[in-house]
């Protein structure tokens, strides 16, 4: 699902829900600002939990060795930040 489609889907939900029209540019800013929260806490606290859905969390890769698959020649990798998803058990059981 694109962002666009995810936009479309909760407009005309709330649209149905709240029985008055819910603009695409006001969900668009809502979950543009949503994602941009998540962003700021995982990177300041480390984690970031959503009830219901799961926790995001920041972790280190160390460097390593690794191959360019088109010589095979041996490449250093630089060590990296990344961020991990754990889903929670409500939603692993509705899967």
């Amino acid at each position: 699902m694109t962002k666009a489609e995810l936009i479309e889907k909760i407009s005309k939900s709330l649209s149905k829900t709240t029985k008055t029209e819910v603009s695409k540019k006001l969900v668009n800013a809502v979950l543009s600002d949503g994602f941009s929260m998540i962003g700021k806490t995982i990177k300041k606290e480390g984690k970031h939990s959503v009830p219901g859905f799961g926790t995001f969390t920041k972790t280190k890769r160390k460097a390593r060795m690794g191959r360019n698959p088109q010589t095979g020649e041996a490449i250093k990798i630089k060590a990296s930040k990344s961020i991990k998803f754990k889903p929670s058990t409500a939603l692993k059981g509705s899967l």
